[in-house]
């Protein structure tokens, strides 16, 4: 079983991080104007804009 890559508001940051609000069609369509938070482990997800969207950690290049 894989890691859990998309967040329900309420929910626990795994790891220390950005995290970006997608949509449910984001791979085709992005979202406008995303809500960004940066959370420590353990710290909750807040609400989305949207009931529709998730929170998902951003990737960032070293």
């Amino acid at each position: 079983m894989g890691e859990q890559t998309q967040f329900e508001p309420g929910q626990r940051a795994p790891n220390d991080g950005e995290y970006m609000e997608v949509g449910e069609d984001s791979f085709h369509m992005g979202v406008n104007n995303p809500q960004h938070v940066v959370l420590r482990k353990g710290e909750r997800f807040p609400e989305t804009s949207n009931h529709n969207r998730k929170w998902k950690k951003l990737k960032r290049q070293r």
